[in-house]
């Protein structure tokens, strides 16, 4: 079967159910569940489609942006590597922060077997997260239609009223001369507020946004605990970061 075929009766099969698993589609088209991964990235970023981990949904159960759905599947392979060493520093029992990164995002597929408590501003990580084990606590405020993320004045009172054992941060860029860097205030804000409230504040951030600088800097080294990287990250440059104080995974 040809991929304009498959394409056609994927996304058929997404709308009528609203989500599909990949074993169910590669069942449904007689083709290997690698095959079927192929094409739901493919799809994904064309923005047909919200991948999910172990299937894909139709976008407007979620609204989510095409924007948003590009991002989080992009580097998708270097995501999930730092997403399964994030997931070893969780405990049971655990309180834990989440922001509305698109690395954090990915986050939700290693730990939904885990009884923890989750405070996230991010609705796809609540739509992750629904139905399993985690609890989630939902940051309250003004809703950022473009991001799917709560921010505001009322969301940064909501996270002051929690202590967390950990906080997953995403970032746009850091850099050695700037520090930490975002595309928003907004964005900004919400990570200093859940550092703030967190013993130990964990960086998930790809190779791609080392000495990356982004739009606004907003913190320095001394917010972070530890920077969780892929494996293609400059190890020179790693050394630098942790001589900055910080305790590197990757």
């Amino acid at each position: 079967m040809n991929y304009q075929l498959r394409k056609q009766l994927i996304l058929q099969t997404v709308e009528e159910k609203g989500s599909v698993e990949v074993k169910d589609l590669a069942d449904l088209l007689q083709i290997s569940e690698i095959t079927v991964r192929r094409d739901l990235a493919t799809l994904s970023e064309q923005g047909l489609l919200y991948r999910t981990h172990g299937g894909a949904m139709k976008m407007s159960l979620l609204q989510t942006p095409t924007s948003f759905a590009n991002k989080s599947t992009s580097r998708m392979a270097e995501k999930d590597y730092i997403c399964q060493k994030a997931s070893q520093l969780i405990e049971e029992g655990d309180v834990i922060f989440l922001d509305c990164g698109s690395t954090v995002s990915r986050l939700c597929q290693y730990i939904k077997h885990k009884r923890i408590k989750v405070i996230t501003n991010s609705l796809p990580i609540v739509y992750e997260l629904m139905g399993t084990e985690v609890s989630v606590n939902l940051i309250g405020g003004e809703l950022d239609a473009e991001r799917q993320a709560i921010h505001g004045t009322i969301a940064l009172e909501h996270i002051a009223r929690y202590q967390a054992n950990k906080a997953f941060l995403g970032i746009d860029g850091i850099s050695l001369a700037r520090g930490l860097s975002a595309a928003s205030e907004k964005e900004a804000s919400i990570a200093t507020a859940l550092a703030q409230h967190a013993q130990e504040v964990i960086l998930l951030c790809d190779a791609s946004k080392l000495e990356k600088e982004a739009y606004l800097q907003f913190a320095s080294f001394d917010m972070l605990d530890v920077l969780i990287t892929d494996a293609s990250a400059d190890k020179a440059l790693l050394a630098q970061y942790e001589q900055k104080g910080l305790k590197i995974i990757g």
